[in-house]
């Protein structure tokens, strides 16, 4: 089902035994793929920057041109037309767009208006206790259900955005009228998110969906290691309606999960927290395109060493190719959610179907710098004729099966761009973690942090 990296489809894609059982709709494509030139004998620097700022042009070029936010992805299913955005992978591509002024791809002006029509469309847009839906109408800012009771707030996609403006909030300080009202606008929807209604009267544990049509019914709390990680540090970090330490402690790392405490070993690499093997590599990626993972630790795990070792794993998984997948290797590696030759799933180790996905290794830059550099390189200096097109690479590959995606999804998308700033200068990073609120916030769940410099 497209794109809602929400557990209930995780567990389906990591737990059931066929692949035909997690299978989900095939995308239509209404986009033609364009390969684009390509270098040669670039230096390291020089092609993540190509890489970074090719990747950008999703988030600017093809952004909704009302609304300024992205496009759920640049193939249309479902039957839902060209005006679908997503909440969630626009907040990376705000984040995408902060990288872009600082590098000089554009203005800082120009920056700050595509900035100022998001926020002014955002704040006029349909939310539920101040919580976006996952898909808005990129023309009338109206919800677009995600399924049929899928029709109201997703505090997830809701917390991916917010990760975003935060950092907008912190870089557009200049004392002008434009940045003053990004920031104003910001504050004011930051300030009216009732996160401890999500707790849903009061329980332990924040809960995924409402719905004003359907209340609860979708009834999927959050609980175990997952990309969610981030939704429980901004709800604690929330000025007005805050949750308390005890939803944290008790719901998100809850004695109930299955998938929450590991601590074995896979490939001889620890693994503090997750699913065995760890998981599509998104939940090393969602929640730290701004909370920074260096230093940051709690009793639970040392999130730098969860989000590295987690990498590693999946890295050598795909080196070792125990399924003997054709193109797999040192230099071809990387298992996360995205697109396939049969849909869309959540590949992992443990649900690995023999496609790579560029994201995956590129947006692990910070974690695995050496295996993802020889990644990038043999993705655009090999397949570059068959993955590298006008928006950086396409969404995923599969060699065994001879199938190369010609979709971008705006959540894969982001990360690359994002995290491999992240790598090379900790920029957004820097800007999250100035938020006196999220340090508020993680003192609050007592979690360790470092203010990097």
């Amino acid at each position: 089902m497209m794109q809602k990296l929400m557990i209930l489809a995780l567990t389906m894609a990591m737990l059931l035994p066929t692949t035909s059982e997690a299978q989900v709709i095939k995308p239509t494509s209404s986009f033609t793929f364009k390969p684009a030139p390509r270098q040669k004998n670039l230096s390291d620097t020089a092609l993540l920057e190509l890489v970074q700022k090719q990747t950008f042009k999703y988030f600017w070029d093809f952004a909704h041109p009302l609304s300024g936010l992205a496009r759920e992805r640049s193939n249309v299913s479902f039957d839902y037309g060209n005006e679908v955005v997503t909440t969630g992978g626009s907040g990376f591509g705000i984040m995408a767009i902060i990288v872009a002024s600082e590098r000089g791809w554009i203005t800082r002006e120009q920056a700050a208006k595509r900035m100022n029509k998001i926020v002014r469309f955002l704040s006029k847009a349909d939310s539920y206790h101040g919580v976006f839906p996952h898909w808005l109408n990129g023309e009338t800012g109206k919800t677009i259900p995600f399924g049929r009771k899928d029709d109201g707030a997703d505090l997830v996609e809701t917390s991916f955005l917010f990760q975003g403006l935060l950092c907008a909030r912190q870089y557009f300080n200049q004392n002008n009228a434009t940045e003053q009202n990004i920031r104003n606008r910001i504050n004011w929807m930051w300030n009216e998110i009732e996160w401890d209604f999500f707790t849903r009267d009061n329980q332990n544990v924040l809960y995924w969906h409402w719905s004003p049509n359907n209340g609860w019914a979708m009834n999927f709390p959050l609980y175990g290691w997952n990309e969610c990680f981030i939704t429980y540090v901004l709800a604690a970090s929330s000025p007005r309606y805050p949750i308390n330490a005890d939803v944290y402690h008790k719901g998100w790392a809850s004695e109930k999960s299955t998938h929450f405490k590991n601590g074995k070993e896979f490939y001889g690499i620890k693994l503090p927290l997750g699913f065995d093997y760890g998981g599509p590599l998104f939940f090393t990626h969602y929640s730290f395109l701004g909370l920074d993972p260096r230093g940051l630790k709690d009793q639970y795990a040392d999130y730098w060493e969860l989000n590295r070792n987690q990498t590693l794993i999946n890295y050598e998984h795909c080196v070792r190719n125990p399924n003997k997948f054709k193109g797999y290797g040192s230099n071809c590696w990387g298992l996360t959610a995205s697109d396939n030759y049969e849909g869309y799933n959540a590949h992992s180790p443990t649900n690995d179907l023999g496609v790579i996905t560029p994201t995956a290794a590129l947006s692990a830059f910070p974690y695995t710098p050496e295996q993802s550099m020889k990644a990038l390189k043999h993705f655009y200096y090999d397949l570059g004729d068959k993955i590298w097109g006008e928006y950086g690479f396409s969404d995923a590959f599969s060699e065994e099966k001879n199938w190369y995606g010609t979709s971008y999804l705006a959540i894969d998308q982001g990360p690359i761009v994002v995290n491999i700033e992240n790598y090379r200068t900790g920029l957004l990073w820097k800007l999250f973690m100035s938020c006196p609120e999220v340090q508020q916030g993680l003192n609050k769940l007592n979690i360790q942090y470092t203010i990097q410099k």
